[in-house]
């Protein structure tokens, strides 16, 4: 399973409508966390489970839920993480 497959996986926790994830680390080659094997991604990510929550909430929640892959698979992780209201 390649590292989005696994951060989808984790992601269904949050119940997603919609998830999509560029892999960026190619534009990163050569970046210490490259070096160590952690990938640079995008995260666009829609949830009912971010209602009613502030932005760094919502970030907390994405990071909760891909667990250890933020610390190994995952070196930099942009997230936007929307209601479906606001997608």
């Amino acid at each position: 399973m390649n590292v989005a497959d696994a951060m989808r996986e984790r992601l269904a926790s949050l119940a997603p409508l919609a998830v999509d994830i560029i892999d960026d680390s190619a534009r990163h080659a050569g970046h210490a966390g490259a070096r160590s094997g952690g990938g640079h991604y995008h995260l666009r990510i829609v949830s009912e489970r971010f209602a009613g929550r502030a932005p760094l909430a919502r970030h907390r929640l994405v990071h909760e839920a891909l667990g250890e892959m933020m610390h190994h698979e995952i070196h930099a992780l942009s997230i936007q993480a929307l209601t479906p209201e606001e997608a």
